[in-house]
């Protein structure tokens, strides 16, 4: 340096430096360090930084009075640095001869002031509002101008360069400010336009880096309860039309990869499209020889897989690496603490006259910025770690949407609804929940490395003793986490598990209540959370001793460390400096020493799910089944015309009825109502509360199953498409509904003329009008051709035909159109009527002379008055205000409250120990002082290791006993939970969407068995360190209890802001995730519709609109969290400064040891605990002990309705109206009607699905209001009118409490006609069904229902609509085993086709809810009725 600065500057003198009360730096160490370290740190990052601008460009932004200033400061800022070069070469002129520092620091200024003048503008035309680096740089820039500032002061040398300095120094002070402000937002930015946008797009440096922006919302959150209209939309780059098509897009290359690496697979995928079809319409036990030869060739190659894992690293990792970068200088800057405590313990017990105080004060706040620094820095680490998280998750759950629409049936039927849903909950969390830790895999190791280095400085090689015991524990740790990501798949399993059979239970809810099936499937879910449950144990046993562990670890090291140091050599002394210096390293390795096995065991747990998620988006099963034939001209026909496809079971949606029919068409008034015409659903619109604009529950619970299925045909007709499918969709309406809608909408002069119709159908009376018949017999084709062709050729067709086809198959339409007018009361009229020919569409004309119907509708459905329109299903609302204590008490309560106690006194004791060991500590280090060491070396170790013993043993049995306390809970709250909901009302499945329900069993249930216990743990543990650390400061330095108080009052001022709006930001975020799943679970039972209608893209943006809205209340909660770790960590920071800062004061009468304690003890906080209970509602009892029927009632089968009447909830209209009616014992009654007319609501009333509005029902002289549902139910038995099978046995199925014998079973599938499938199949009773009976045909389902009723034999059999997905024959034989095996039962059938009830004792005709007609067949026919007219339309009545 001397050549730069000349023999009379020194760069160095160390007594004008350190050794004086008035410390100044030597003139050349200003002109070159303090003057370019600002330089170098620009020019450093400006080609960086310049890059980063040229990717990134936000737009432009116009010219501001601000940019402007900051230009001219900058461009004079360049002026008065070269003022300074120039009268430099003026003194040379003048024979002043300057040293060099004197020509190159005014020129290297001058050029970095033109640079960040530059990069003033450059920054304006790329649209950045707030520049960090330039602040940093202005801030560095004044930071090392404040010396030179005070050195002027002191001694003015040269009036000139006094002057610039001092130009130079205002100049650089406004820019400094002026950086702290923003720019407007860039033109035509989204910010503009954007409603609410995020604060953060246009926040400041300053802002971002301490999360200032957020301020806004935590105030409001405080004022007020937020909502979800309160929050900020989400950041366009969070988004799932970025992210999803990120992760896509580097998926898409994976699996190219593979294929290229792979050539056999390509071959095989490109063969096995082209023999799909071949192999389904070839005869089984065939095999092409190149299909065979191909499936070998590919299994004994070995494929390179796709990685999901890759392709998530790829797509995530590069904005990842930013925060890993901020956590490298996090972990550097941990360390410059012990290392300032060092040289702080130095001035602190040196009692001589010759250290100057400044030294105590500097490295006070030294101390503080550097924890500062640290914080910032931290939680900078944190938040791209947390959003790199968030979007992982976005991106799984898109990606598995996207795959779950195109899954094919076979792949369907391989994975439960429940198992993906569960893939996209709680593995898409695991996922995010990694990537917060994911930087310790080398920062652990990092921190481990520089912790041990800066030890052996202290201790010399006594730290090797140390290193040994952290390597004895490695082990103990590593098999610790291994046995725990063990036990976490095994319960991932059985939560799978789990969460399957609550799915399937709350899809057949219906059918437990119906058979009283409740208390065998709660043992089911009791008995695989039980296993759970062990599990968990095991899992929380091993947590307690890893707790133990890393607890223990810093103090087991520090133990063996300081005892070897003190006997290994006399002349060792433990000193203050030497211990507390140690010790505060030691803190700083257990946290990477605790961490780096649990992060290795989280990536082998992700890995676990990685491989699930890769399989669900990678599986590409077949297309099989009986409908094969429809799903692949769904999949081959989109390619080259529109298709509407009709399943069999109709699938609605919950939206309106109208967005059913419409299905993301646009409305066209006219035909809309020519469709609701055709389809005969004008008439349901004046019953349905809110007409068209009624919301239709999940599954269309709230409509019947005939209007379920005319709903699904007229989204068919709406539509307009080439060719229509229509899978048996007249099997669910009753008979007159059905050949009105096959004359006006699918037969020769329907609507649907001149489009392809393939229909799939059990009834025959339809067939003479069709063009074309292949009749199917176990999956092929048996014959084919036109109904004359068929009879023709006298083959099993006709057969089948002359022994059920009824006499009048075929009437004129002039006959049915004046019987219709003549017979049918003013409630079935309706003109029959189909689209008229309008502009829009050519092909739609009129059949008949009537065309689309002209009458005026009473009141336009879209003019209903909105309030009249009630909601079906509720939005899910999020409680409000404070969590209440009542809350936290039933936690407590469920632990037990006898073991609350011990737990808070074990962790009180345990904090003692603790407290004790460290006093002790500092008594030892006292000692050195004192000359006392070689007496009392035992002694000391001795007490020092008992203490700390004893601590880690209080841990263990502490964390055990909690342990034990929070799985008691989670057993207690799961039960409740399970309980209420099987007791719930049905009205309250028809109103919550299952999403909603299986959100509290999967995710809420989570929070209980896995998270709570960790926040317990955590708030328990932090809360007594804060208390122990207080009495240690206070104690040793008892002036600083003078800023407890100010410091208490900031951080519970703080802590109430945050904790009233990060709790309802829970809520919000807990209540917009249940949408997610609901609609991905209504979407999987969709897919095929979705799929026919090409409607993919627009379901797939409705499950990015739901899972955007769920991130935009998760990400504030997260930013919530830095929001608040800044703001805590810095009261700590001050802590940590008035704790050095009083020491200093009073180092006269302190001793070292106990300061060493004050400052060492860091200060940590405690997370908020926040519970979210859900209310139990209120449900009829179970079983009434002093009312319970005798065993064998009922006896007579005599049922009595009086006065009945009944509605779905309350606030709706009646659906029964004064029912008053007598059944005897043994009586067969059919019951008919329209749909809508309350036909299976009279059923429901029987079972108690719905309770009476008013009247009663009287079995056998016993009121049903009065006994236990669980009674009542038992006894009666119903085949209701959608079969549901749960996944397990067949046998299970049949009888779930295994109250039958085998030889029972048999007869039973003997009787209703299945003994020869289920002896044709090689597990026999264990047969196994899918989830819904998937591998079953409808028809078959049907047929276990009836198996279900054989079996139960109970005295009351109501049969709804049972036989309607039945084929004729089959029907024919179900209708004589029910007369045969069901004799001397009461019998109430709900029939479509009326020749099944034209034989029984009498039939029921309901209309509006009321008795319309009641008595024989024969009497009802001469009365020339309503069912007169309804026998007439089905041809039984002449």
């Amino acid at each position: 340096m001397e050549r730069l600065c000349g023999p009379k500057l020194p760069f160095w003198v160390a007594n004008q430096t350190f050794h004086t009360d008035r410390p100044d730096l030597p003139e050349c160490f200003q002109l070159s360090v303090l003057s370019w370290l600002p330089c170098i740190y620009l020019w450093a990052v400006c080609p960086i930084y310049l890059f980063y601008l040229k990717k990134n460009n936000r737009g432009y932004i116009m010219m501001s009075v601000l940019n402007r200033f900051k230009t001219i400061f900058g461009l004079f800022l360049w002026i008065v640095c070269w003022t300074e070069l120039f009268y430099t070469f003026h003194e040379l002129r003048h024979g002043h001869n300057q040293p060099p520092i004197y020509f190159i620091t005014p020129l290297v200024l001058g050029m970095t002031m033109l640079l960040a003048t530059f990069l003033i503008q450059f920054e304006r035309l790329r649209g950045v509002q707030s520049s960090g680096v330039l602040f940093i740089f202005w801030f560095l820039s004044v930071l090392c101008a404040i010396v030179p500032f005070r050195s002027k002061i002191l001694e003015v040398t040269d009036k000139l360069r006094f002057s610039t300095f001092y130009f130079y120094f205002t100049l650089v002070v406004f820019e400094l400010i002026l950086c702290c402000f923003n720019e407007k937002p860039p033109l035509f930015s989204n910010v503009i336009t954007d409603p609410n946008p995020c604060p953060e797009t246009t926040a400041g440096f300053l802002s971002t880096i301490t999360f200032w922006w957020f301020t806004s919302m935590a105030i409001k959150g405080y004022k007020v309860s937020l909502e979800a209209k309160d929050l900020w939309s989400l950041n366009e780059r969070d988004s799932s039309k970025v992210m999803v098509p990120n992760l896509l897009r580097e998926w898409d290359k994976e699996l190219a990869q593979a294929q290229r690496q792979n050539p056999v697979v390509i071959v095989f995928s490109t063969v096995r499209s082209f023999i799909l079809p071949k192999r389904l319409i070839r005869t089984r036990g065939e095999s092409s020889p190149e299909e065979v030869e191909v499936l070998l060739s590919n299994q004994t190659a070995a494929p390179r897989k796709p990685s999901f894992l890759r392709a998530l690293v790829k797509a995530f990792g590069p904005y990842f690496l930013i925060g890993s970068g901020f956590k490298l200088l996090q972990d550097i800057i941990t360390f410059v603490n012990p290392q300032l405590l060092r040289y702080k313990k130095l001035t602190l017990h040196v009692n001589t006259k010759g250290v100057p105080d400044w030294w105590g004060y500097s490295l006070s706040f030294l101390m503080f910025f550097t924890a500062f620094l640290q914080t910032l820095i931290l939680h900078r680490h944190f938040q791209y770690c947390f959003v790199t998280g968030m979007n992982v998750r976005t991106a799984i759950i898109g990606a598995l949407y996207r795959k779950a629409l195109v899954i094919t049936n076979a792949a369907k039927r391989s994975s439960t609804v429940g198992e993906i849903v569960n893939l996209m909950s709680v593995d898409a969390q695991r996922f995010m929940d990694l990537t917060t830790f994911l930087n310790m895999l080398w920062s652990a190791p990092l921190q481990i490395m520089l912790a041990l280095y800066f030890l052996w400085q202290n201790l010399g090689p006594s730290v090797l003793a140390g290193v040994a015991v952290m390597i004895m524990l490695i082990p103990f740790n590593a098999v610790i986490a291994m046995k725990t990501r063990a036990y976490q798949v095994e319960q991932m399993q059985y939560k799978d598990a789990r969460i399957k059979l609550m799915n399937e239970i709350l899809n057949g809810i219906k059918v437990l209540k119906l058979y009283a099936w409740e208390n065998s499937f709660k043992e089911k879910v009791l008995a695989i959370r039980q296993k759970e449950l062990n599990v968990l144990r095991k899992a929380a046993y091993l947590g307690a001793l890893s707790t133990m562990a890393w607890t223990s670890a810093p103090f087991l090291v520090a133990l063996t460390t300081f005892a070897v140091y003190v006997t290994i050599d006399e002349n060792n002394v433990l000193d203050a400096e030497k211990a507390f210096v140690s010790l505060s390293l030691f803190n700083i390795l257990r946290f990477p020493l605790n961490m780096l096995p649990q992060v290795i065991s989280s990536i082998v747990q992700v890995g676990t799910c990685s491989k699930s998620s890769t399989a669900c988006v990678c599986y590409n099963g077949d297309v099989c089944k009986t409908w094969v034939c429809i799903h692949l001209i769904i999949c081959d026909t989109s390619r080259k015309g529109s298709v509407a496809y009709v399943p069999q079971q109709a699938w609605i949606q919950n939206a309106t009825l109208r967005d059913n029919i419409l299905f993301g068409k646009p409305y066209n008034e006219q035909k809309y109502r020519c469709v609701l015409e055709a389809c005969a659903l004008t008439p349901d619109l004046e019953v349905l509360p809110g007409g068209d604009m009624t919301e239709i529950g999940e599954k269309g619970i709230n409509l019947s199953g005939g209007q379920r299925q005319r709903v699904s045909l007229a989204r068919a007709l709406y539509s307009d498409a080439e060719v229509y499918l229509l899978d048996d969709p007249l099997s669910a309406v009753d008979a007159h509904v059905s050949k009105h809608i096959f004359d006006n909408l699918i037969g020769p002069e329907g609507i649907l003329k001149g489009k392809t119709r393939v229909l799939v159908t059990h009834g025959i009376s339809f067939l003479p009008q069709v063009d074309n018949i292949m009749v199917m017999v176990e999956g092929r084709v048996s014959e084919m051709g036109s109904y004359q062709e068929l009879l023709n050729q006298n083959g099993s067709f006709a057969e089948f035909l002359r022994n059920y086809a009824l006499e009048d198959i075929v009437e004129e339409d002039e006959v049915i159109g004046e019987a219709m007018n003549e017979v049918i009361p003013s409630r079935f009229h309706r003109q029959i009527s189909i689209i008229s020919s309008d502009g829009d569409n050519t092909r739609c004309r009129s059949v008949r002379k009537h065309g689309c119907s002209q009458k005026k509708y009473s009141e336009p459905q879209e003019k209903k008055k909105p309030q009249e329109i009630e909601k079906l299903i509720q939005t899910e609302t999020a409680e409000t205000g404070r969590v209440k204590t009542k809350v936290y008490l039933e936690y407590v309560k469920a632990v037990g409250p006898l073991l609350s106690v011990l737990i808070c006194f074990l962790y009180g004791c345990q904090s003692a120990t603790a407290i004790g060991a460290n006093i002790w500590l500092s008594q030892w280090t006292n000692d050195a002082s004192r000359n006392e060491t070689k007496e009392n070396v035992n002694m000391r170790v001795g007490v020092y290791a008992a203490l700390g013993i004893a601590q880690g043993i209080l841990v263990m049995i502490s964390s055990f006993t909690l342990a034990m306390g929070n799985i008691g809970a989670a057993r207690k709250l799961h039960y409740s939970l399970l309980t209420n909901k099987l007791h719930t009302p049905q009205s309250f499945f028809d109103t919550t969407p299952i999403g909603r329900v299986i959100n509290r069993f999967s995710k809420d249930i989570y929070v209980i068995d896995e998270a709570l216990p960790a926040t317990v743990l955590m708030f328990l543990g932090t809360f007594f360190v804060s208390l122990s650390t207080l009495i240690v400061i206070v104690s040793s330095t008892p002036i600083f209890a003078v800023v407890v108080f100010p410091l208490a009052l900031i951080y519970i001022f703080v802590q109430r802001f945050y904790v009233a709006t990060s709790r309802q930001l829970k809520r919000l975020e807990s209540v917009s995730r249940s949408p997610i799943y609901s609609h991905f679970s209504e979407t999987i039972t969709g897919s095929s519709v979705i799929r026919a209608y090409g409607r993919n893209s627009a379901f797939v943006l409705m499950s990015d609109m739901k899972v955007d809205e769920n991130q935009k209340s998760y990400y504030p909660g997260i930013v919530s969290n830095r929001w608040l770790g800044v703001r805590i960590e810095f009261i700590g920071n001050c802590i940590v400064l008035f704790a050095a800062l009083f020491a200093v004061i009073g180092k006269e009468n302190l001793n070292p040891g106990l300061v060493g304690l004050s400052v060492s003890y860091a200060l940590q906080v405690g997370l908020i605990l926040c519970m979210h209970s859900e209310k139990n509602k209120s449900f009829a009892p179970w079983e009434v002990e002093d009312k319970k029927p005798p065993p064998e009632w009922p006896m007579e089968g005599n049922v009595q309705f009086q006065d009945y009447s009944v509605r779905y909830r309350e606030g709706l209209d009646l659906v029964l109206k004064k029912l008053n009616l007598s059944v005897q014992g043994g009586e067969k009654i059919g019951i008919v009607g329209r749909t809508g007319a309350g036909k299976s609501s009279m059923t429901l009333c029987l079972f108690r699905l719905l309770e009476a509005a008013a009247g009663e029902i009287t079995i056998d002289r016993v009121k049903i209001a009065e006994i236990g549902l669980h009674d009542l139910r038992s006894k009666l038995t119903i085949i209701p009118q959608e079969p549901v099978l749960f996944s397990g046995t067949l046998r299970m199925n049949l009888d779930p409490f295994d109250q039958c014998s085998d030889e029972d079973v048999w007869k039973a599938l003997e009787h209703c006609h299945l003994h020869k499938f289920v002896s044709n199949q090689p597990a026999k009773l264990d047969l196994e069904c899918a989830e819904g009976g998937e591998n079953l045909s409808v028809g078959q389902r049907q047929l276990v229902c009836l198996a279900r009723a054989l079996l139960r034999k109970t005295k009351i059999l109501v049969l709804d609509e049972a036989t309607a997905a039945i084929d004729l024959e089959t029907d024919n034989l179900i209708q004589s085993t029910i007369r045969t095996q069901f004799e001397e039962c009461t019998v109430f059938t709900i029939a479509h086709r009326l020749n099944t009830v034209m034989d029984y004792t009498r039939i029921l005709v309901l209309d509006k809810g009321q008795v319309a007609e009641f008595d024989t067949p024969t009497n009802l026919i001469s009365q020339r009725g309503i069912f007169y007219s309804m026998a007439k339309d089905a041809g039984l009545a002449q």
